[in-house]
């Protein structure tokens, strides 16, 4: 599919959501398929984690890394998750050495570090490769999906997937979790 074939395409998309919002439909009725719930990864104990296992629930996909500058917001993360999953919300962390090997662990490694030193109980998934050609096919979508510039750049990049399976925004390292930018689009996905 060409570029102008690709703008053709969201723009129909785009005609179709505003028609079902026009007839009162839920986003989530007007879900023209799976989106990223179609993609699966394994978590960080060896099992299947696939997205559509959180198809009803907002997530918060995080690639991570135990040795960077940003290490400290997994803090921030885990009060996210504590606050908002008993209202729809996973938090998922996905643990990268694509920048500046600052996730140079074993996945045993990388749980030990999260539970001991920032008492995480969020989801975790096996390391991964976030960037380039090599990406996990979550991450190469974000970029179908949102353009280049959405692509992870550095450790700790934030992505918002709607319960329909949408992918309705993306965040760059710098923006802190609880920032008010993040929690409104949350609370905009989340039931009341």
């Amino acid at each position: 599919m060409d570029i102008g074939e690709r703008d053709v395409m969201k723009t129909m998309r785009g005609l179709l959501m505003v028609a079902v919002a026009l007839l009162g439909l839920s986003g989530s009725e007007a879900s023209a398929g799976p989106g990223m719930h179609r993609f699966e990864f394994t978590s960080i104990d060896g099992d299947a984690l696939p997205m559509s296992a959180f198809a009803g629930q907002a997530v918060l996909v995080v690639n991570t890394a135990s040795l960077c500058g940003f290490t400290y917001q997994y803090a921030a993360l885990q009060d996210l998750w504590e606050s908002y999953r008993d209202r729809g919300l996973v938090l998922l962390g996905v643990p990268s050495n694509d920048f500046g090997r600052q996730e140079p662990g074993s996945e045993a490694e990388i749980k030990e570090f999260c539970e001991v030193n920032f008492d995480i109980d969020f989801p975790l998934t096996a390391k991964q490769v976030v960037k380039g050609e090599a990406a996990h096919p979550f991450f190469r979508e974000v970029v179908d999906v949102l353009g280049p510039d959405a692509a992870p750049r550095w450790n700790f990049h934030k992505y918002l997937v709607g319960p329909d399976g949408r992918l309705i925004a993306a965040w760059p390292s710098r923006v802190e979790p609880g920032s008010q930018e993040i929690v409104a689009a949350i609370e905009d996905v989340l039931p009341r």
